[in-house]
């Protein structure tokens, strides 16, 4: 689908809720350029320049990155990439960062993926991996042929510190206090959408469905 106009668009959801997959398959059909904050973060961390420093000692602490420093790291990036339609993943987290994106560009529409938090925590706390070689297992649906081992190596297999229930949990309920009010910042500017389910495989025909006919609907608004 070749757009006519440039398209920004916002993407939400908790994690386990299958973002990222859904991230992948609008960025895939629409052509828009994909920008996380987790991989943001991770490369300035990884670079340890002045912000990644800072960011890196909030999350050690457990602490969110502050507003204002995350704003304009994001910023930044977008600013570089102004020509082009783009997916926001991960960001804005905070009804100050939606204001301080609102700023600068027009965000287009927010997919907002909800999917039941006992959902998610079933699908995250079955996951077990194999450290050396990242393969990852799925209690559920993806076992291991000995449980508890991998398959390759029969090295045994780790519980993730973000798989783990209690770790889980806290995750969601942070995601939930903190989010809330964006999304209704969002759904008070009618640009909110949400898409309900237990199955990304279900959700994503609506998605797509959704986004032909509002970004069709805008492109032909300055056509």
């Amino acid at each position: 689908m070749v757009l006519q106009r440039v398209i920004r668009a916002v993407i939400m959801g908790p994690p386990g809720s299958g973002k990222g997959t859904v991230s992948a398959r609008i960025t895939k059909t629409f052509g828009l350029k994909h920008l996380s904050s987790g991989d943001i973060l991770r490369a300035n961390i990884k670079a340890k320049t002045e912000l990644g420093l800072l960011m890196k000692s909030c999350l050690d602490q457990g602490q969110l990155v502050p507003d204002a420093v995350m704003s304009r790291l994001i910023l930044n990036d977008l600013r570089r990439i102004d020509d082009s339609g783009w997916l926001l993943d991960g960001f804005p987290r905070t009804v100050p960062q939606a204001e301080a994106l609102d700023n600068v560009f027009t965000v287009d529409t927010v997919i907002n993926l909800n999917v039941p938090f006992q959902t998610i925590k079933e699908r995250l706390t079955s996951r077990w991996t194999h450290i050396p070689s990242g393969r990852v297992y799925n209690t559920d649906f993806n076992p291991p042929k000995v449980a508890g081992f991998d398959d390759v190596t029969g090295e045994p297999l780790v519980q993730r510190d973000d798989d783990k229930p209690e770790t889980v949990s806290r995750r969601l309920k942070s995601y939930e206090t903190q989010t809330e009010p964006v999304l209704e910042y969002y759904r008070s500017k009618g640009v909110l959408e949400t898409f309900s389910g237990t199955e990304t495989n279900k959700i994503w025909p609506h998605v797509e469905v959704f986004l032909h006919r509002k970004f069709s609907s805008l492109s032909q608004g300055v056509a």
